[in-house]
């Protein structure tokens, strides 16, 4: 992406092709006003890398763990909803699950305040995230389409950073936006299960692939 992990870069850059849910790392800018009201789902995989971080700095404590299992396992009843076609994950699954997620983020948080305040402000950020924004955490779960993670999408951006850090830059902005452009046609058309060459080809000869419009399936 041009530009850096500003507002005024998001505004120019990514604001206007934002649509749906965003998943994303919690980063500050995803909530600024300028960038409009997004529904969000916070990556699971930052949140459970920030508690392997609390388990290691509080090695006495047991609510990272507890909240890292049932995260885990609301991603796998997610995944396995998604295998089978359901709308959502059934609540008698995710009824205790999120239940004892709830309890241990409250634990944490009382944990965190008899501890006092030196070198604990991320941890409790990630508490409070948990807490305060719990449908944005566990939104994947109430509609399988929504990825619990951001793996996918950096996945995908992972040859265009390659080749930054390579030559040092990327080209022009137009260039890059066409290259950029290419690589979500051709991203989106695979996992739709289509044959990157063919829908490439078609896209030359002036037949593109197209997703299909949701609701039609």
């Amino acid at each position: 992406m041009p530009g850096d992990r500003t507002a005024a870069s998001f505004t120019e850059f990514v604001l206007p092709d934002l649509a749906g849910v965003v998943v994303h790392d919690r980063c500050n800018v995803y909530d600024h006003p300028s960038l409009g009201t997004l529904t969000h789902q916070l990556c699971c995989a930052h949140l459970l890398r920030d508690l392997e971080d609390a388990a290691q700095a509080y090695p006495d404590a047991s609510w990272p763990a507890q909240i890292t299992t049932a995260l885990q396992q609301l991603i796998h009843a997610a995944n396995c909803a998604r295998a089978r076609g359901l709308p959502a994950v059934p609540a008698g699954v995710t009824g205790p699950l999120i239940t004892a997620c709830r309890d241990a983020v409250t634990a944490g948080l009382d944990d965190l305040e008899q501890r006092g305040r030196p070198k604990r402000p991320h941890r409790m950020r990630l508490l409070e995230d948990l807490y305060y924004r719990e449908a944005d955490v566990l939104r994947f779960v109430t509609d399988p389409r929504i990825p619990p993670t951001t793996n996918q999408a950096e996945r995908d951006l992972r040859p265009a950073k390659t080749q930054e850090k390579i030559s040092g830059r990327l080209r022009s902005q137009t260039t890059t936006g066409h290259r950029y452009a290419i690589r979500g046609y051709l991203s989106t058309a695979t996992k739709h299960r289509a044959s990157p060459i063919t829908a490439l080809r078609d896209a030359i000869t002036g037949t593109p692939w197209m997703p299909p419009i949701p609701g039609t399936l």
